[in-house]
C-alpha cells in the first residue's frame, strides 16, 4: 500500500501531546524554485516571491529578514517593524548579462564583511534613515524605512540566474526601486576601489562588487505551518529554523542524531537520515514519518508507516525489498 498522500492540510493540526502520542517525525525537503513551476510561469510579469519551502515556513509574504534577524541576535525584534536584509555579493559578468553568485561561492570572511560594511555604512544609514541593527558575516539587517514597499527576492532564489529578472521592483509606490539602484551603484563604486577587493583579487577570489537586498517584511507577517508551530524540537542548520524556534519558543538543534517523536527537521542532506528513520519505524520508536516536499513548486505531504517501507510485488515468491531514498523522493 502506498503512503498516505495529503494536501496542504495534512493531519498536523493536532496538539503537541497528540503528536507525541502518534510518535510522528516530520522531515521537510528544500523545494525547487517556484519560477520553474506552472505557478511561476503563469506570473509573466514577475517571479513568485520566495522558494517553495520559504513560502511554506513563513507564509505568502515571505518575511525572511525579520525571522533571520531574530535567529541571529539575542535581543528581541519589534514585531511591527519592517526589516530588510542586506548581503554583500558577487555579480558575475557574462557576454550580455550579470549572474548573481551564491554566498557559498564567494568565501566571504568575517573580517572582509566588517570592512565592507564600514565603508558603506554612512551611505546605507543615510538612505535607509535608520541605523544597522545587526551585522553578521553574511547578513546585515536594518529597518527598511523608505524601502519598505520594495519587492525583492532572496539570494537562494535568485543565484545562478540573470539578475535582470530578479532585481528589486516597485510594488505599490513608484520610484523606490530606482532609489535602491542608485544606492547600490554608489556602494559598488566604493567597493571597487577598496582594499578588500584588492586583496581578494591577489588571492584569485571573486570580487565583492554589489549589495543585495531581500526578505523585507515584519515579524508579525510570519505564518508558519502547524507542523512547525506544534513541534517540540526543530532540527537543521539553516538560520530560518533558529528564528522560528525563538518565535514559537521551541527548542532547536543544528544537527540530528536521534529522531524524536514530535520533531520537525529540515536538513542539508536528508538522505543521510533516511536509514535512521526507517529503523525507528521498524523498531516502533516512531509510528509515522511525515515527508514534506515541493514537486513543481507545489506542497506535498506524505505519511510513511513501517508497512509502507517495502516494495510491493505481484510476484509473492520474490524477496521483499525496502524502498530506497531515491524511490521515495522520485515517487
Amino acid at each position: 500500500m502506498p503512503p498516505k498522500i495529503r494536501g496542504m492540510t495534512v493531519n498536523s493540526a493536532t496538539s503537541p501531546a497528540a503528536q507525541t502520542k502518534l510518535r510522528r517525525f516530520t522531515l521537510m525537503l528544500s523545494g525547487e524554485d517556484a519560477f520553474d513551476s506552472e505557478e511561476g510561469r503563469a506570473m509573466v510579469d514577475r517571479p513568485v516571491k520566495g522558494l517553495p519551502h520559504e513560502r511554506y515556513l513563513l507564509g505568502k509574504l515571505v518575511p525572511l529578514a525579520p525571522i533571520l534577524l531574530l535567529g541571529q541576535r539575542s535581543q528581541a525584534v519589534n514585531p511591527s517593524e519592517v526589516i530588510a536584509c542586506l548581503q554583500p555579493v558577487h555579480l558575475h559578468a557574462t557576454r550580455d548579462h550579470l549572474i548573481l553568485m551564491g554566498q557559498n561561492q564567494i568565501d566571504l570572511t568575517k573580517t572582509e564583511s566588517a570592512e565592507l560594511l564600514k565603508t558603506a555604512l554612512p551611505y546605507i544609514e543615510e538612505d535607509f534613515q535608520n541605523p544597522i541593527q545587526f551585522q553578521g558575516q553574511h547578513y546585515w539587517f536594518i529597518p527598511a524605512g523608505p524601502f519598505a514597499s520594495l519587492a525583492s527576492y532572496s539570494i537562494d532564489q535568485a543565484h545562478g540566474r540573470n539578475i535582470d529578472w530578479w532585481m528589486p521592483r516597485d510594488s505599490n509606490e513608484e520610484g523606490i526601486a530606482k532609489r535602491w539602484r542608485k544606492l547600490q551603484n554608489e556602494i559598488q563604486m566604493l567597493w571597487h576601489i577598496g582594499s578588500v577587493n584588492e586583496a581578494r583579487e591577489q588571492r584569485g577570489m571573486p570580487s565583492i562588487n554589489s549589495l543585495w537586498i531581500s526578505g523585507i517584511g515584519k515579524l508579525s507577517d510570519v505564518q508558519a505551518p502547524l507542523a512547525v508551530q506544534q513541534s517540540n524540537h526543530l532540527y537543521g542548520s539553516h538560520p530560518l529554523l533558529a528564528g522560528l524556534a525563538k518565535l514559537y519558543n521551541i527548542s532547536h538543534s543544528e544537527e540530528l542524531n536521534t529522531p524524536k517523536p514530535g520533531a520537525f527537521a529540515w536538513l542539508d542532506h536528508p538522505e543521510s537520515i533516511w536509514p535512521t528513520l526507517t529503523t525507528a519505524l521498524n523498531n516502533q520508536v516512531l509510528d509515522e514519518v511525515l515527508i514534506i516536499d515541493f514537486p513543481k513548486g507545489k506542497t506535498r505531504e506524505r505519511l510513511y508507516q513501517a508497512k509502507d517501507l517495502s516494495k510491493r510485488s505481484w510476484a509473492f515468491w520474490k524477496k521483499v525489498e525496502p524502498l530506497t531514498w531515491h524511490e521515495i523522493i522520485s515517487s
